[in-house]
């Protein structure tokens, strides 16, 4: 009788996490989380703690590079790249501007976003573009002049369901 009373605690504290997790607000500036920015700048200090007094991990050397924030603490944001790599960058190094990376060497940028779509162009790996309209498989962006869309699962920096108009 106790284990099932136990077992009873446990399904709605999972079930309280799960609808937690869809909503989950950072602390500090109230937007979802996680969520995408970019690197504003060209070089940016990314610390094991959120505190100049912590020591630097990593140096971000690509502006307009998309990152993943995952924490928040005053002025400072706990953010990850493409590879799952990251820590702490002060606020002000951050931009709203959204941007995305480029996963698939030659990516067809394509003219509308269906698989028969024309290409207009093909982008490397590791190509910084920037993110407009998403749908729920493609995502419209811009590399210098060139625009086309792109399967989602060929870049990185929006989410998997994410929409954009």
């Amino acid at each position: 009788m106790i284990k099932n009373q136990y077992l009873g605690v446990l399904c709605a504290v999972v079930i309280t996490s799960t609808a937690y997790a869809e909503t989950e607000r950072g602390p500090v500036t109230n937007l979802p989380m996680p969520r995408f920015v970019s690197m504003k700048t060209g070089e940016g200090n990314v610390r094991r703690g959120p505190s100049l007094t912590h020591r630097i991990d990593w140096v971000f050397k690509h502006e307009d590079m998309p990152l993943k924030v995952v924490g928040e603490y005053g002025h400072w944001r706990r953010v990850l790249d493409a590879d799952g790599q990251g820590g702490w960058m002060h606020f002000r190094l951050l931009s709203g501007v959204r941007t995305v990376t480029i996963e698939k060497n030659r990516t067809p940028m394509r003219r509308k976003p269906y698989e028969g779509a024309q290409a207009v162009a093909f982008a490397e790996d590791g190509v910084i573009a920037r993110l407009g309209e998403c749908t729920i498989d493609w995502c419209k962006i811009s590399a210098g002049k060139i625009r086309g869309w792109v399967k989602k699962g060929e870049i990185w920096g929006v989410g998997k369901n994410e929409l954009r108009d």
